[in-house]
């Protein structure tokens, strides 16, 4: 589920005010010339899904179940699809300028790209589509067993929920399912080396990343660079 409900991929700089938001500028001068795609980068999963409301269109890459349900009982489906897409804080351009932010922005879709030309190229995301979070770490162990992309990559610590896991569970939401599950995934983030080698990560992105230490936790992988 997502939205339109089905947000592009994005992450950025900094997402709140707190000690990270010179976290470039603040890393050890020994790192100014290493490459992006060899750096730690935090993120965050479906960013925009932030403004999403009860009124938003369900996305026409849903299950053709969801479809029929939006048609036929709207007022029931979309809050149900709202709480299972919504997946961080609410930024605002006024907010980001004013602290002179930046963001970065990754989009799927491929027709955006060919439309405007002055966006980057796509930047692979590893997506586990999983539930549980062993099954979605032992995914991104594989993807990182079959070796890097050459660029910048994303490796995503968003759980995903399923249709069935919606209807065994209707009074929870994205985030009571993800938040319990952070620290063991943040245990994950923790483990991981950047750097150029091929099981190394570069941008790691989750949901609800002002939650738990995510953001300082894959900052501070940085510093395994100072020890090769």
């Amino acid at each position: 589920m997502g939205g339109q409900v089905s947000a592009s991929n994005s992450f950025s700089r900094l997402h709140c005010r707190n000690a990270n938001e010179d976290w470039m500028s603040a890393l050890c001068p020994r790192l100014w010339d290493v490459p992006l795609h060899h750096l730690s980068i935090p993120g965050s999963h479906d960013t925009m899904t932030y403004c999403l409301n009860k009124k938003s269109p369900i996305s026409h890459e849903e299950s053709r179940l969801l479809q029929l349900l939006n048609k036929a009982l709207p007022c029931i489906t979309r809050p149900v699809v709202l709480k299972w897409s919504v997946t961080q804080e609410v930024p605002t351009l006024r907010q980001l300028w004013s602290r002179g932010q930046q963001v970065i922005v990754s989009y799927e879709d491929e027709s955006s790209l060919r439309r405007h030309h002055e966006l980057w190229p796509g930047v692979p995301y590893w997506w586990g589509n999983r539930v549980k979070t062993e099954a979605l770490i032992r995914y991104l162990e594989t993807m990182k067993s079959c070796g890097r992309p050459g660029g910048l990559f994303v490796a995503g610590i968003n759980l995903t929920e399923n249709l069935q896991y919606v209807l065994a569970h209707p009074s929870e939401s994205l985030e009571k399912m993800t938040l319990p599950n952070l620290p063991r995934l943040s245990a994950w983030v923790r483990e991981q080396c950047p750097g150029p080698g091929s099981r190394c990560t570069n941008i790691i992105a989750g949901d609800f990343i002002g939650a738990d230490g995510f953001v300082s936790d894959v900052i501070a992988l940085n510093q395994k660079l100072l020890w090769c």
